[in-house]
């Protein structure tokens, strides 16, 4: 069985206290615990050391930030953790640089990453509808997908080496909540993603 780091990245507010995303947190808790993985959590907006983070990082075989989607990306606070841990981890616990070398010039940007055979999920909370995404006759995302729009998120665990597991979402979580089966859904999507991260040996 695998080690699993989740990171809960919602950032407190007024309307959006984060009580959808937390408990998305211990819905996969539990879940990956009842399948037999180890499990440790952090939240973005509370106290955390920093090159202890990296380590928790080397530490687990797969990541998993569960968010909100703010303004089209990560929280601020979420985006903070990932600065600084990112930045630390890059004394090659995480990555070695940006993979380029002088002494090897066909090595491209972006392949330093020494976190190979890891792998990462995104767990995302939308207040947009399902069909907002992959259609291009809707107004705000054009046909884009939501693996479009955190193509940088992406990017970012590419740059550290890791492999991506299918993306989870929860639409629509303002105006038409169904918590139930959004929490079904994820049991579901837990149990498909980590049955293909223990194929690929993660």
């Amino acid at each position: 069985m695998s080690h699993v780091l989740i990171i809960n990245g919602h950032e407190p507010y007024p309307r959006s206290p984060g009580r959808l995303n937390s408990h998305l947190v211990e819905v996969a808790r539990r879940a990956l615990v009842g399948m037999g993985h180890s499990v440790e959590v952090v939240a973005t907006n509370g106290d955390y050391d920093i090159d202890a983070e990296v380590d928790r990082h080397v530490r687990a075989d797969t990541v998993i930030v569960q968010s909100p989607v703010n303004w089209m990306g990560f929280p601020w606070s979420c985006k903070r953790y990932m600065d600084y841990v990112y930045l630390a981890g890059m004394d090659g616990r995480l990555c070695t640089g940006d993979g380029r070398s002088r002494n090897d010039p066909a090595r491209q940007y972006g392949s330093g990453g020494t976190c190979g055979g890891k792998t990462y999920m995104l767990s995302l909370t939308f207040n947009a509808p399902p069909e907002a995404f992959g259609d291009a006759g809707q107004y705000l995302f054009q046909g884009r997908t939501v693996d479009d729009l955190f193509f940088p998120a992406h990017m970012n665990f590419r740059f550290l080496g890791m492999t991506g597991l299918p993306t989870f979402v929860s639409y629509d979580v303002i105006k038409n909540p169904d918590v139930a089966r959004d929490v079904a859904r994820y049991e579901a999507h837990l149990a498909s993603a980590f049955g293909m991260a223990a194929t690929s040996g993660a």
